[in-house]
């Protein structure tokens, strides 16, 4: 049951007379949000089967009901529980049916009246009740409460326009205290709950006191209704006063055949900021600049300043963003679509998105994707904002030597433009787009240093600071704390600390053969085929040929190498293709099949080859890893002796740490030389000179876990036992023999692949890091973890003969 107002046609109408004495018991109507009082009329509108049929059985009896309020107003068919105790009995002044089945009353309240207990629920609610009359002491300070009330009751009718003036006279020519606060009370717009409270107040006096802290406070609310609506009406006019103003100079100006340029520019200027939803301080200082360029000529100097800065702020995305795409199985299928394997950075993003799913204010960490060229790190970045839905904006912050790169110029210099920042968020067109900042590892340094750019970029990266990032250009403050900035290295060791501490590296060492064939086959060769001009019926590479290209042409931890191959081979392919198209007549086009033999025609000789096998043939030679920021390698480190006076020499570029490592190597041998070559002559090493060296010496090298390389090496010469071909080893040395864990040991084992080797030898505290490898390439690869360089030597150095 709902409060109506207004009139209802009907199709039977019904009129009956005043309520009667109150019986003992009544049926009882809820109400909901609707609360009656004593001597007022209240529209009902009936719809519900129990209500309906109390309705008619009433107006078959006396016509008299008890109404009242539902405690909670959501309850479709309140219980005797969800009722209020207090309620007024009404009389069913009249009635009209309307043609959808439903009812419209209006009753007549009658005494107020208190539930005693529910004699009857079905098939509607029946009470026995009992009366509560008004208690009335007539006093000075009644007789002051009620003025009180009529006064202040008038003001609100006079501001109200919901309320009728007739009101003012009826209110006027009351002199009972509770038929007046009945009166005020149905009147108002006020909550159930304090709508109830007054019905449920015995004692007028204590009604009249509640009732006026009513009326005072709705009196405060529409007084500040109306300074609101004065306030909104005053700057309405200011705004529409200026327009008129304009339009009115403009049509003077036409009339005497002036042309202000600089008025017509500004004009537009000012059309177009204000489509943009500019902050407030930014709004300001818009209008400054505005009116500084409505007062100069256009052949000032400044005059071509102002109005480039105030289209770059009319250009900006103030206020725009895409909406994001958090559907997570969406994600998943782009990543799987443009991405092979990687499960683990796979699995990372979508935690981060899941996180933004159901926190979307959510502040995540940067993301820094580490790894050699060529695996995938700037498509990553594509395919996340592909998923998101968000726009994407690449920037280059290698060799970025001025923190004015980043934050703009100011614009006292001839030329300023705003920093790169500020132009990817023209260009991305949203406030919220996704920023890849390439290669911050290879950030440049200034005369200072380089710290400009690095504090520039601590800013930029953080998201407690970034939500009032400053462009020397601008001036104003832009919000880019809905920025998503992904960046890319290849290497940490380059990254300033205080930056590295605000990213989460996601490490993407590379790729084994087994991955590079399917990226080859499900991305790169139909990439190709079709940047080439080709169609798919016209060419087609086989698994064997893609293995050729990757064992033989290429040698890299990505698929950049790869691809290039591929397209020679395609552009090699589209040659012969287009000599067929171009004959007279033209000819048919020939399916051209590329197979092992086929690659190696198109490609020519073979690049890489396998030396393991042949650099280590003879004593003194062994096999490291090491690790680049391209990826892992493989080393060989030869030691030779001859007739000397014990002195150590190295070469091959080696570094200080590298340096270290073969002093040290030498020290343990030389300490044990006993027990690793019992058949060297006393004193052999004070009458002949080492030499250790590294190949490649145009190559600089450095790092530590070339020392048990080292020291096998030394101990092969030593002994004459050659290092197996099929092994390669890495780890730091100690000159007691012990073996220490080194990094990147995933990079080494797919290098290791990549050169043939079959075992490789690693610490034992390394032993945990096997689990980053792919598990198809640990069963192709034999891992022995050690603790000493004696492991190393027993399980590196063949049989003696």
């Amino acid at each position: 049951m709902i409060e109506i107002s207004g009139e209802t046609r009907a199709d039977q109408e019904i009129v009956v007379g005043a309520p009667r004495a109150v019986p003992a018991a009544l049926p009882v109507l809820p109400l909901r949000e609707t609360v009656p009082l004593p001597d007022t009329l209240t529209p009902l509108a009936i719809g519900q089967e129990r209500s309906v049929q109390l309705v008619n059985d009433v107006l078959a009896g006396n016509r008299m009901l008890v109404m009242v309020a539902s405690r909670d107003p959501e309850l479709e068919t309140p219980g005797p529980d969800e009722l209020y105790d207090v309620g007024v009995v009404g009389s069913i002044a009249r009635m009209l049916k309307v043609p959808d089945g439903t009812l419209r009353i209006l009753v007549q309240g009658g005494p107020r009246v208190r539930i005693d207990r529910f004699s009857q629920e079905l098939p509607y609610l029946v009470a026995e009740i009992t009366e509560q009359p008004d208690v009335v002491k007539q006093t000075t300070k009644l007789t002051a409460l009620m003025r009180t009330v009529q006064d202040t009751f008038s003001r609100i009718v006079e501001e109200v326009p919901y309320l009728p003036e007739e009101l003012l006279l009826a209110v006027a020519n009351i002199d009972d205290p509770s038929t007046l606060s009945h009166l005020i009370a149905g009147s108002l717009r006020l909550k159930t709950e304090e709508k109830q409270e007054l019905l449920e107040e015995l004692d007028v006096t204590v009604r009249l006191r509640k009732l006026v802290e009513a009326l005072h406070r709705e009196l405060e609310v529409i007084n500040i209704g109306s300074k609101i609506q004065s306030q909104v009406q005053s700057e309405i006019d200011k705004g529409q006063r200026e327009f008129v103003l304009r339009q009115q100079l403009k049509a003077i100006q036409a009339e005497l055949g002036e042309f202000d340029e600089s008025t017509e520019e500004a004009a537009r200027l000012r059309e177009r900021l204000a489509a943009v939803a500019l902050p407030e301080d930014v709004r300001r200082q818009a209008d400054r600049e505005l009116t500084r360029l409505e007062a100069l000529p256009t052949a000032a100097a400044e005059h071509g300043v102002i109005r480039t800065y105030l289209e770059w702020l009319a250009t900006l995305p103030w206020g725009v963003q895409t909406e994001d795409d958090l559907d997570l199985a969406h994600a998943r299928e782009v990543l799987d679509e443009d991405h092979y394997d990687i499960e683990q950075v796979k699995d990372r993003i979508i935690e981060f998105l899941a996180v933004r799913r159901l926190k979307p204010d959510a502040r995540g960490s940067i993301l820094c994707f580490v790894g050699p060229p060529g695996v995938g790190k700037t498509s990553l970045g594509r395919s996340i904002a592909r998923a998101l839905g968000r726009n994407f904006e690449r920037i280059s912050a290698g060799g970025m030597r001025d923190e004015a790169e980043i934050r703009g110029h100011r614009r006292t210099y001839i030329g300023a433009m705003p920093g790169t920042i500020i132009r990817a968020l023209r260009d991305a067109g949203s406030a919220n787009p996704l920023f890849m900042i390439d290669e911050i590892d290879k950030l440049g340094t200034d005369y200072r240093g380089g710290g400009g750019v690095e504090s520039a970029l601590l800013e930029l990266l953080d998201p407690e600071q970034n939500s009032a990032f400053r462009d020397h250009y601008l001036d104003v403050p832009f919000d880019l704390s809905h920025v998503m900035f992904i960046t890319t290295a290849n290497t940490l060791d380059t990254i300033p600390g205080p930056l590295r501490d605000r990213m989460e590296v996601i490490q993407l060492a590379g790729y084994t053969e087994d991955e590079k064939l399917q990226i080859a086959k499900r991305y790169l060769v139909p990439r190709q085929v079709e940047r080439n001009g080709l169609k798919k019926s016209w060419v087609s590479v086989s698994d064997a040929a893609l293995k050729t290209i990757i064992h033989d042409y290429t040698r890299e931890a990505g698929v950049r190498n790869l691809e290039r191959e591929i397209g020679s081979v395609c552009r090699k392919v589209a040659r012969a293709v287009a000599g067929e198209l171009g004959a007279d007549p033209p000819r048919k086009v020939t399916r051209t099949t590329v197979g092992e033999a086929k690659v190696r025609e198109l490609l020519g000789r073979r690049r890489f080859h396998a030396e393991t096998r042949r650099r280590t043939q003879q004593p003194g030679v062994a096999t490291g890893l090491a690790w680049t920021p391209v990826g892992g390698d493989v080393l060989f480190v030869e030691a030779t002796s001859m007739p000397g006076t014990g002195k150590l020499v190295m070469t091959g570029q080696l570094g200080d740490v590298m340096k270290e490592s073969a002093q040290a190597a030498l020290s343990y041998v030389r300490g044990h030389v006993g027990e690793l070559a019992p058949a060297l002559e006393d004193g052999w090493f004070g009458t002949h000179d080492l030499h250790v060296h590294v190949p490649a010496g145009a190559i600089p090298k450095d790092g530590p876990s070339a020392g048990i390389t080292m020291a096998t090496a030394l101990v092969s010469l030593l002994t004459g036992r050659a290092v197996r071909s099929d092994t390669a080893m890495t780890g730091e040395i100690t000159l007691t023999g012990q073996v220490l864990p080194i990094g990147g040991l995933k990079e080494k084992a797919l290098a290791a692949q990549r050169t043939g080797v079959t075992r490789i030898i690693a610490p034992s505290l390394n032993e945990a890091d096997i689990e980053d490898i792919p598990e198809h390439l640990r069963e192709k690869l034999e891992f022995t973890f050690v603790d000493e360089v004696g492991e190393v030597l027993e399980r590196a150095l063949e049989a003696p003969r």
